[in-house]
Order: structure tokens, then C-alpha cells, then sequence
């Protein structure tokens, strides 16, 4: 096509486009006139200032004359275009992007750049992670005396690598025999029992943080009990408070006790009278009612934050009792709906001193008769370490920032969405529910075609806008709450957690309550499709494998549907298929009604979960498009307990690790939703490893029968390898030959044979693979009495199929489900020859593979097979 020139031309190639992007067809000229002149305009109208202490920009009209409603249209650069996978990369290659994307999301400057704290002995508290533990022990024992004090009361040891051996070499209680506060968050502490024994000699112990330990992930709530027992004084525990908590607690909570005021210097005083405002958000509080927090105690108390706890142990008008008693309170901040109910007007006139509920005031309130009611939503801001990179903030930052779209022509859609983000003035535009301003991308195509695209982000007033006015626009357009908008705004703005781990509380306890028996195991009724009359059973597949490979004299391939006694395909064959083919009900196809439940992800965790409920080869996984919430209060709750919170994004229907993230940003995987619809499955973050290298196994399924249910594991299996040594490292993520292991179509495939990697395996571990065989069966058994349970209308006499079950190991080696494929891809399985560990121990060849998978479906053959 030519170039073009006339507004007509430009219509016509960007019709569908402009329908899309919601520009008023009054604009479509000015926008028009605007490309072909490239024309940006939008200094002359607009102004970016900072706000919120220089941690965020807004956009402000200063233009003189006011702007109306649909006036005029602005083109907006996009200052960095990419693919997320080449992220980490582009922002250390390409000179100043890191510098230009850190200036506009304002993680430029130190966040700490106050003066640095300094210890007793001269040494910057910021530099201790350039000692080693040794030496911090010791300036800590200097940094007491310097203060006057017989003993150090307050210990933190943070992020310094300390593991169990360490942790017993230190021998802590003999140093530091009445330590009131310790902190170990951050380290290698792997080891339930040591911990629990070196901390419970700490018998003064009043807190004790222990949060982003791996001991968290390996222990069950037993050490934390042990732990209690053993230091009957401990108040908060991993940042929540204990039961026991009291006086401590609520001093550390309101600014009383830190490290250089560690506990109250005369027994007889009252250190909470000062207390003027207690912030006891998040804090896992069951009860108020206690005896240090009371009026007595905290006379004075006038502001009080407890969002994001349960309060289980007391009802609403217990709760209301106690906050009436604060003669000084005049600003709450509680969850709505919440544990002091659903009402913000029940709430002001029970307690009536308050003043301020929510950031609203209370009469506002009453006036407007809102229940549910909450102050603008503070927003979330980036945070980083003056020892950051630039690239790690901008990782981190981009989530608030980045836009996507999706190229597609006529005969297919891209499989990755590009990501970008748009420059200084529309980074500045911030959000609001009511907006008056929008934006959309638009690709302008100079040449008429795709390849001459490019990409753009238009803007235009919705509203009348006066000069001064902020520009918002809505981040959420056309997303409401039956798309759960209210918690997709989480991934902008800190919004109650007490809320969503409410709804993660009732989807776990709803897991937990599921049963089911297994399905008895019963000998085949599935007739066999072999003839008496030595007639061949004729084959229609569309799969160069099988036309290859099935060489049985009972088979033969024939290129007509029509004429097919089976028909084995790659396609998905549903009623339209079968009637444009003419498919018959006396053909056999190879696959079963509803199998979607199956090999489709989010149907896969939906089928077991409703089975199973929680299995713990089933890592808790959430589709996003439904189960958003409490994914998210899953997040808050390991973060509140120091747990790992690693996560892997995966499509619903997409292969080969195609659209797959793994993160620990929750902005992160709520703005992934935009990419397509994904499922959110907590990431393995300790599996075995092979040489110090990821891997994971491909199972060959052979499914007969649904009703009853016939299944048969092939013999041979195969072992995927990553190609880098495994690590946790941040800047990892964005590898896919460390984190991924499906290398046939990127990357580099070194394939493994199968007993080499076994016998290697075992002795690298000492383990028995056949005790790991033997759960993986199981497993496997579980996974499709799930579906025969849940769909019983998968059942069909006339389908016979094959499925791939991918599993993971963990450390302990035990599988975790990964998914299930449909007509899976058995290049290997064709191409090499193996010796099967199972069974006999036979030499499978590779050319017979798709002789005994047949002659097990067709011919009831057990050949190279085993029954599940």
C-alpha cells in the first residue's frame, strides 16, 4: 500500500482502530492532522509536578482557557516499548533508559537519603551488612555500654546469611542472657528444632521476628507452640501479636519502646500515658479486650489504626464498649465491612467522639448516610535501598506505570503482549474513579501495514477541565466489579487486607472441607477394537509421528475421515467439527468429551480442588478471573507470617511456558491479568534439583475409559532439564533456561537419557526411585478420578486418548502436579530408544512407541504399559 496522505485513506486503514480506542468521531480529524505532522502538543497545556513527597508526579492543566469535553486530542509518546521477558536486559543495555524510567517513576533519589544512623562506636547502622555477624555482636555490646546499659536488651541480626550452624555457634542466651527483642528476618535458618532451642533459652524474650527464614516454609505450627511455651513472655511473634500480648506490644506499636528505650525504667510507671496515637494495623489481633489496652493505660489516646486484624474473640458490641471508653478518641480506623460490622454510621454513633472515621469526617457521613465508607485510597509506593540499581527500582516501579496491547492480524494473534510505558506527561496522569480524561494506544500505520506501525497512547477530555484542575484517568477503564475492579485496584493502592484474607480464610476452609473416595480399581471392559476376520483397522491422524511410526500390520493410515475406523488428531473436535467432517457416532476419536477439565489449567485446579479439595501435590493455585480476592489475602497472609511469596502466572490454554511469569510483586500479577486470562499457582521454590539444575518429568497417560475408569502409565517417561544452575536470585526471574525447562523450541535442548538420569539421580540424593514412582502413580490415579468424579460426562464409549502429565519434584521429593496436555509432544519418546526403569526393565525401542500406545487403547494390549 502507498503512503498515507488524505484524511480518507487514514479512516479507512484505522477504522477498526479508532472504533477501538473510544476517540470521539469528532477528534478522529484533529488526531489525523496530528500523525502526519507528528505533532506534540501537549506542553503548551500541561504541567507534571511532584506529590507525595516527591515519590509520585500529577498532571495539571495551566493552560488559561478551560478545556471542554471532547475539545481536543493529545499524542502521547511511548518512552520505553518492550517484551517483559527482555525487560532486565534492555534496562542495563540501552543507554539512559534506566536513568530516563527512574526519573519518571520517581525511584531516582535515596529513599533514605536522611543522615545515616550511627552507632555508638562511629559505625553506620547501614553499613553492618559489611561485617560479619562477629563483629555486629560485639558493636552491639558497645553500643549498650555507650548508652549506659549493663546489657544489650535489643538484637538485630537481619540479612546476613546466618544458617543453623551459625545461629548455634553464636550462643546467644550466654551474651545476652535478658534480650527483650530479637529480630533474625532474613537469614538461612532452616532447622525447626535448633531454632526452637536457642530461642527458648531467651526466657525474657518479649518479640521476636523470625520473618523470611525458609524454617517458615519447612515447620508446621508446632515450633511456633514450642516456641510460646518456651518464652511464656513473647507479645509479638513474626510481627503479629501473640495472645499474651500487653503492655510491650502496644509500647513498641505506639513508639515507646525501640532500641534505645527497650523497656521501661521504673516498674511502677506508666509508659503507655503518652500514647497519643496506636497504629495495631496487621497485626493478627483476636482480642481487645486486655488489661494494657484500656483508658487507664492509654489516657491520652486520640488516634487508633486496626485494619487488617480479625478481633474473632469479640462481638461488635464488646468492641464498641471498649472504644467508647477513650475519652480522648477521635480518629478510627477499622475495615469496612469488619469486625466492628458494616456500617459506618452504626460505628459513629456507637462511639460517638470520634470525629473522623476512614479519613472522613463524621458528620460528612451521617449527612450522606454512607455505610461503607473509606478515606481516597493511599497509593502504592515504590520502595527500594539506596544500594538498589537503577534497572532493580525501575523492575519494581514499572508495575504502577506499564500499559499492553496485543498485536494480531488476519491470521494470528502474537502470543506475548508488548508492554509499554507511556512518557513524562502521561506517566503523570493519575487515577480516579471519575475521571476527565481518557487514554487509549493507538497504532498509526504511515505505510498501511503492520510493519509500518507505530505505537502511540492518545488523550482526550472527557470532562470540562478548568485550568489548575489535576488530569486523572481511570486505570480500570471498562472494568467493573463483576471483573472484580475493587481488587484489582490492590495493584495501585493499599485497599483493606483484613477484607481479602477474610475471603482467602473461607476459599482455604472451603478446600479443607472437601473429600472423596477413591474410585475402585476395576479389570478392563472396554472391548477390544481387533478383529476375527484379520480386517485392519484404518487410521486418520494428522500427526506425521503416528503416520510414521504405527507400522503394526493391524493398522493402516488412510488420508479420508470418512473412512477412518479411528480418528487421531491434534484439533479439537467438537460438534461443528464433526459435522463439517463428517465424523461418525461409530468412530472412535482420540479424545473425550469435556476433557477441557483437564488441559486447561484453570478447569484442571477447579476439577481437583472440588475433589480433592487442598491435595498436597496441588500447589494453591487461583484463576485469576474468579479468585482474585483471596489470592490476594493468600499474599497478605505470607507476608504478615515471613513466608516465601513467589508466584507463577500461567495461561489458561497456552503451552511450551508461553505468557509464564514468576514474580513476588503482587501489582505485579494483578497487572498481568491484562495480558489474558492466567491462572496464579504458588512457585516451587525448593524443588529437587539435578546437578543444581531445575528439571521436571514428562508421564505418558493412556486413558480407555472414563466410566470405568481405565488408565495405563507408559513405561517410558522423560526428564526436561534447565540449562542454568538453579538459583532464588532476583535478577533470575527473566532467565527461562534457569527457571524453565521445556528447551524443544527455545534454548538449547540437552537431552537426558532416562536411566543414566535415574541412577545419577539417586545416587546424587540416596533415594530410591521407585518409592518416588510409586507417589507418582498415585498422584496421577488422583488427578483423573478428580475429572471422573467431578464430569462424569467426559464418559464415551467411542473415545480413546493420550495425555502428557507433567510433574515437578520438590526437596523432599515428592511430585507436585504441574498440568496435563492433550495430545502431548513424543518426539523423544519416537526418537530414542530406552530402557523402561519400570516393568521388566525392556528395552523400549523408539520406533514402537505409537505401536503399543495403540495397541493399548485399540487392542487391549498391556505391552510397555502398566495399569493405574
Amino acid at each position: 500500500m502507498t503512503k498515507i496522505q488524505a484524511y480518507e485513506d487514514f479512516v479507512k486503514v484505522h477504522g477498526i482502530l479508532l472504533a477501538a480506542s473510544g476517540l470521539p468521531r469528532a477528534l478522529h480529524r484533529k488526531l489525523f492532522d496530528k500523525l502526519i505532522s507528528e505533532t506534540f502538543d501537549g506542553g503548551a497545556y500541561f504541567q507534571v509536578h511532584p506529590c507525595q513527597d516527591g515519590r509520585q508526579r500529577s498532571l495539571l492543566l495551566t493552560s488559561a482557557a478551560p478545556m471542554p469535553k471532547d475539545s481536543n486530542v493529545f499524542l502521547i509518546d511511548h518512552a520505553w516499548t518492550f517484551r517483559l521477558s527482555d525487560a532486565y536486559k534492555q534496562l542495563q543495555e540501552v543507554p539512559g533508559l534506566a536513568q530516563r524510567m527512574a526519573a519518571m517513576m520517581c525511584v531516582d533519589v535515596d529513599s533514605n537519603s536522611d543522615a545515616e544512623e550511627i552507632d555508638g562506636d562511629g559505625v553506620s547502622r547501614d553499613n553492618y551488612s559489611k561485617l560479619n555477624v562477629t563483629d555486629i555482636v560485639e558493636n552491639e555490646i558497645g553500643y549498650a555500654k555507650e548508652r549506659g546499659h549493663d546489657t544489650v536488651k535489643w538484637l538485630e541480626l537481619e540479612e546476613l546469611d546466618i544458617d543453623d550452624d551459625m545461629l548455634l555457634s553464636l550462643d546467644l542466651s550466654s551474651k545476652f542472657p535478658d534480650l527483650l527483642a530479637l529480630s533474625l528476618y532474613g537469614n538461612k535458618l532452616e532447622n525447626g528444632a535448633i531454632v526452637v532451642q536457642e530461642v527458648t533459652k531467651l526466657k525474657n524474650l518479649k518479640a521476636l521476628w523470625l520473618n523470611n527464614n525458609p524454617v517458615l516454609e519447612n515447620c508446621d505450627g508446632c515450633m511456633a507452640d514450642t516456641i510460646f511455651k518456651g518464652c511464656p513472655g513473647l507479645e509479638i511473634y513474626n510481627s503479629c501479636f501473640t495472645s499474651n500480648f500487653g503492655e510491650w506490644a502496644l509500647g513498641f506499636c505506639g513508639g515507646v519502646y525501640k532500641k534505645d528505650n527497650p523497656c521501661p525504667i521504673h516498674q511502677d510507671d506508666h509508659p503507655l500515658q503518652s500514647v497519643t496515637s496506636l497504629d495495631l494495623s496487621n497485626r493478627s489481633i483476636h482480642s481487645l479486650i486486655n488489661k494494657a489496652f484500656s483508658p487507664g493505660e492509654m489516657p491520652s489516646l486520640s488516634h487508633l489504626n486496626i485494619r487488617g486484624n480479625p478481633l474473632k474473640q469479640n462481638s461488635v458490641s464488646e468492641l464498641f464498649k471498649v472504644l467508647k471508653g477513650f475519652p480522648c478518641l477521635q480518629t478510627l480506623e477499622v475495615d469496612l465491612p469488619g469486625p466492628l460490622g458494616e456500617s459506618a454510621i452504626e460505628i459513629l454513633e456507637s462511639v460517638p467522639n470520634i470525629c473522623l472515621l476512614n479519613g472522613v469526617n463524621g458528620s460528612k457521613i451521617l449527612e450522606t448516610g454512607n455505610h461503607v465508607i473509606d478515606s481516597v485510597l493511599q497509593p502504592c509506593l515504590p520502595e527500594w535501598t539506596a544500594e538498589e540499581p537503577l534497572a532493580d527500582r525501575v523492575i519494581n516501579a514499572m508495575w504502577l506505570y506499564l500499559m499492553t496491547y496485543r498485536l494480531a492480524d488476519e491470521e494470528k494473534i502474537d502470543e506475548t503482549s508488548v508492554c509499554y510505558v507511556m512518557d513524562e506527561l502521561g506517566s503523570a496522569l493519575r487515577h480516579s474513579d471519575e475521571p476527565n480524561f481518557r487514554v487509549a494506544p493507538f497504532l498509526f500505520m504511515p505505510e498501511g501495514n503492520l510493519d509500518s506501525a507505530v505505537s502511540y497512547s492518545i488523550l482526550w477530555p472527557i470532562q470540562n477541565v478548568q485550568n489548575g484542575d489535576e488530569c486523572t484517568r481511570d486505570f480500570l477503564f471498562g472494568i467493573g466489579e463483576d471483573k472484580q475492579r475493587s481488587a484489582r485496584l490492590t495493584a495501585y493502592f493499599h485497599t483493606p487486607q483484613y477484607y481479602f484474607i477474610q475471603e482467602y480464610e473461607k476459599f482455604h476452609q472451603m478446600l479443607q472441607s472437601k473429600s472423596s473416595t477413591p474410585l475402585p480399581v476395576k479389570s478392563s471392559s472396554s472391548k477390544t477394537l481387533r478383529r476375527n476376520d484379520g480386517r485392519v483397522l484404518r487410521v486418520y491422524t494428522d500427526l506425521p509421528q503416528v503416520e510414521e511410526f504405527l507400522t503394526r500390520p493391524e493398522f493402516i493410515i488412510t488420508t479420508e475421515v470418512k473412512d477412518a475406523d479411528i480418528i487421531w488428531t491434534s484439533m479439537q473436535v467438537d460438534d461443528d467439527v464433526k459435522r463439517a467432517a463428517g465424523i461418525t457416532d461409530r468412530q472412535y476419536i482420540s479424545q473425550f468429551p469435556f476433557e477441557a477439565c483437564l488441559v486447561m489449567k484453570h478447569h484442571l485446579a477447579e476439577t481437583i480442588q472440588k475433589a480433592h479439595g487442598s491435595p498436597d501435590w496441588l500447589h494453591p493455585t487461583y484463576n485469576l478471573e474468579s479468585h482474585l480476592a483471596p489470592l490476594i489475602g493468600d499474599y497478605y497472609v505470607r507476608k504478615r507470617d515471613g513466608l516465601n511469596n513467589l508466584w507463577i502466572l500461567k495461561p489458561w490454554n497456552m503451552a511450551r511456558t508461553i505468557d509464564t511469569t514468576v514474580t513476588d510483586n503482587l501489582s505485579a500479577i494483578i497487572r498481568l491479568m491484562e495480558t489474558g486470562p492466567k491462572i496464579c499457582q504458588k512457585y516451587i521454590e525448593h524443588p529437587a534439583l539435578f546437578q543444581g539444575k531445575k528439571f521436571d518429568i514428562r508421564y505418558v497417560v493412556l486413558v480407555r475409559s472414563v466410566k470405568p475408569l481405565e488408565l495405563f502409565l507408559a513405561d517410558v517417561f522423560w526428564v526436561r532439564l534447565a540449562n542454568n544452575q538453579y538459583t532464588l536470585d532476583k535478577h533470575s526471574l527473566f532467565e527461562y533456561e534457569t527457571h524453565f525447562t521445556v528447551m524443544n523450541y527455545r534454548g538449547r535442548m540437552n537431552h537426558k537419557n532416562t536411566p543414566e538420569f535415574v541412577k545419577e539421580f539417586e545416587q546424587e540424593h540416596q533415594v530410591k526411585w521407585l518409592d518416588i514412582h510409586e507417589r507418582v502413580r498415585n498422584m496421577i490415579r488422583s488427578v483423573f478420578e478428580a475429572a471422573a468424579t467431578v464430569h462424569p460426562e467426559m464418559h464415551s464409549p467411542m473415545s480413546r486418548a493420550m495425555y502428557g502429565v507433567d510433574v515437578i519434584l520438590d526437596s523432599s521429593f515428592q511430585p507436585k502436579l504441574l498440568e496435563v496436555t492433550y495430545c502431548p509432544d513424543c518426539t523423544r519418546a519416537c526418537k530414542y530408544d530406552m530402557q523402561a526403569i519400570v516393568g521388566g526393565g525392556e528395552l523400549v525401542k523408539g520406533t514402537d512407541f505409537y505401536n503399543y500406545v495403540f495397541g493399548c487403547l485399540f487392542l487391549d494390549e498391556t505391552t510397555h504399559v502398566c495399569p493405574l
